[in-house]
């Protein structure tokens, strides 16, 4: 098969036994895990834009229900994945060196969720339950780990998402004064631990870490929607001072909320399809700020200035600002 373009898409022959619910390409892009109804995780080599799956490996067991969504950890910490499931569990699988896949060198880990932090902020895991709790898991390099777990939203949530570890603006802070013969310094590149849940209770909240109560605190409430928030994400930042969010509802809707800087509150605008899409029973065009079908997932690029949307009628569209502040669809395709 010859390699790509940009307009090509290529299928991938899985071997699931039931619905995939998540496909993820680990930090090189040389790895693709998914997942399935069928309770369990495959995990592929991707060569030229081709899966290459060694026979009788890479299928992870260990879930005794639907495994909804899988992550990949940074590289610095290992070939990990952690994978969450109907089952109320969330499992990690570490390759270990020398193993393969195959060999059985994946060890599970029952714990509770399934988004990793910036890897500046070490091997942090947040996750989100279907009872409305919150838990923060901190693995260590001993093997052992901690655990914050916190209510979260009132019905149950559905998403987690984290932000950059850079303060906002930290790009362009003016340095300080320093003393004689000594290099001025900025004046603030502390990382920051801080993510943003979205919840059946139509609500998105935005949690910081207090080091000085060691706990986690609800630092603001991002009302927009009118059915449940299926996902959010917190978009990639260099440092520069505007901050975005993206979030994709029930109510067939995507918000784009924006701070322009760290003291701002938050502004949300409606990503508008109805010029550009078309209702899947119907030629008629759709009602402003509507998308056919219930959002289910929103994700950014690295840069953090292209949003893709996956929507309930099988199509991804992908998104970016114009130089006015407006969010216009630049391409679509069918999944």
């Amino acid at each position: 098969m010859a390699t790509a373009t940009a307009t090509e898409s290529v299928p991938i022959e899985t071997a699931h036994e039931d619905m995939i619910h998540d496909a993820q390409l680990d930090y090189y892009g040389k790895r693709l895990a998914t997942c399935s109804s069928d309770r369990t995780v495959k995990v592929f080599d991707v060569i030229d834009g081709e899966t290459q799956r060694s026979a009788g490996g890479h299928t992870l067991k260990g879930h005794t229900g639907p495994v909804w969504q899988v992550a990949w950890a940074h590289p610095k910490f290992g070939h990990i994945i952690a994978s969450c499931s109907y089952d109320g569990k969330v499992l990690i699988w570490k390759e270990q060196q020398g193993q393969g896949p195959a060999a059985g060198g994946w060890n599970k880990y029952a714990v509770n969720s399934v988004s990793w932090a910036p890897h500046e902020l070490g091997a942090i895991l947040a996750c989100a339950s279907s009872d409305g709790k919150l838990s923060v898991l901190t693995f260590k390099n001993d093997g052992q780990w901690g655990a914050d777990i916190f209510n979260g939203h009132a019905i149950g949530c559905n998403a987690v998402s984290w932000a950059p570890a850079i303060q906002p603006g930290s790009l362009i802070i003016p340095q300080t004064q320093s003393l004689p013969n000594q290099p001025a310094q900025p004046a603030s590149l502390s990382s920051v631990k801080r993510f943003a849940s979205a919840g059946c209770d139509n609500l998105v909240r935005i949690w910081g870490y207090r080091d000085d109560s060691q706990s986690w605190v609800e630092e603001e409430t991002l009302e927009g929607h009118s059915d449940w928030v299926r996902d959010v994400a917190w978009a990639p930042n260099i440092g520069l001072p505007r901050s975005y969010i993206a979030t994709a509802s029930q109510d067939r809707t995507v918000l784009i909320w924006t701070k322009d800087s760290p003291t701002s509150p938050w502004v949300k605008s409606a990503l508008d399809p109805s010029s550009t899409m078309t209702s899947p029973t119907s030629t008629a065009p759709l009602p402003a700020g509507k998308f056919p079908d219930v959002v289910w997932r929103v994700s950014w690029s690295l840069a953090g200035n292209l949003l893709a949307v996956s929507c309930g009628d099988g199509k991804v569209s992908l998104w970016k600002e114009n130089l006015k502040g407006v969010w216009e669809c630049v391409s679509d395709m069918n999944s």
